[in-house]
């Protein structure tokens, strides 16, 4: 039996979480405060969420910096710890697998189970993740050996896995736009896909755009101020260009349908997105922006996009990452306690 957590905030943990169990040869039991997926293969255990009431009453949720959430006196964080203690004390899993909290993990290792933590990008040697990295037993990096996260320890480095880029559409038949004719252009197609996560672009950003690229159409998915759909596929393998975040999720999608894409790292924690468009940058995977770009630059960013296409995707997403992701959880369940499955 193996544990995950999943954290709650945007959709790329959970899909992550469901493409992994669905290709695990152990049982998965999931953790979090999110509904269970429809197709979730095994147990699921709702946790209460440990961020609503006055934020003015948390205290110090960082517990003097050596921690990253844990509001004080909060009912819901006590009742989440509480279930996963129980859960642990009840199942003993094999392996607990921490996608993410600092203190899921902390817990985890400290009722005597050992740890898989899902790795990011971005300044991870601040305490508390340097502790949860050093007591894990195993790091999974959705991302490639040759572009590795700069800076490592050599402890770090030595227990990952990199297992590429994946998602919930690897594999799934994919086809490109159907070609413009000389006696019947078409208006070529942007998606904008921003995902679930959060945006620091506004509308009027991306009307801007649209007015400065009459000759294209525009699609947005995701954000705050337009429509989503459970499954992006279609508009992801119609679109000429996708212009999308760096979150790990969305770029998987898009590497998956192989398109070529315009990628604008957004602000988040430990500067997540703004290293994984480094990193982007470095093997020369897709166009990638500092910022928003202001108008009259998107006509120049959108021909630059398509003319440099998406067959360098495979270097990102190889197409069986949840099956190495799953593996790598199965072998290390195994080497704790020295059975075969």
């Amino acid at each position: 039996m193996i544990g995950y957590y999943v954290h709650h905030q945007g959709s790329g943990h959970v899909n992550r979480a469901r493409t992994i169990a669905a290709h695990c040869p152990l049982p998965v039991t999931g953790l979090s405060s999110l509904a269970a997926p429809d197709d979730w293969p095994g147990h699921w255990v709702h946790l209460p969420g440990d961020d609503d009431g006055d934020p003015a009453a948390f205290g110090d949720v960082t517990a003097g910096g050596r921690l990253h959430w844990a509001p004080v006196r909060h009912a819901g964080l006590r009742g989440r710890m509480a279930l996963i203690a129980q859960w642990i004390a009840a199942a003993s899993p094999r392996l607990l697998v921490c996608d993410v909290s600092i203190e899921v993990a902390l817990l985890a290792r400290l009722l005597g189970t050992p740890v898989a933590v899902m790795a990011m990008r971005g300044e991870r040697t601040d305490p508390p993740h340097r502790m949860a990295y050093d007591l894990a037993d195993l790091l999974l990096a959705p991302w490639p050996a040759e572009l590795p996260e700069p800076g490592w320890p050599g402890p770090w480095r030595a227990k990952t896995v990199h297992t590429g880029a994946f998602s919930r559409f690897d594999g799934r038949p994919h086809h490109a736009p159907a070609e413009e004719r000389a006696d019947r252009p078409r208006m070529r197609r942007v998606l904008l896909f921003m995902g679930s996560g959060g945006t620091g672009v506004s509308p009027g950003e991306v009307k801007a755009a649209r007015a400065a690229t009459p000759g294209w159409r525009w699609t947005t998915l995701g954000g705050p101020d337009s429509g989503w759909s459970a499954d992006p596929w279609p508009a992801l393998c119609a679109a000429d260009v996708v212009v999308t975040h760096a979150g790990q999720n969305a770029l998987a999608e898009c590497a998956a349908a192989r398109r070529p894409a315009v990628v604008v790292p957004q602000e988040r924690p430990f500067g997540e997105q703004a290293a994984t468009g480094r990193a982007l940058m470095r093997g020369r995977l897709a166009v990638v922006a500092s910022g928003w770009p202001e108008a009259e630059e998107w006509p120049a960013l959108l021909e630059q996009a398509r003319a440099h296409g998406g067959a360098r995707w495979p270097r990102w997403a190889p197409g069986d990452g949840a099956v190495r992701a799953a593996t790598a959880l199965a072998d290390a369940a195994r080497a704790r306690d020295g059975r075969t499955l």
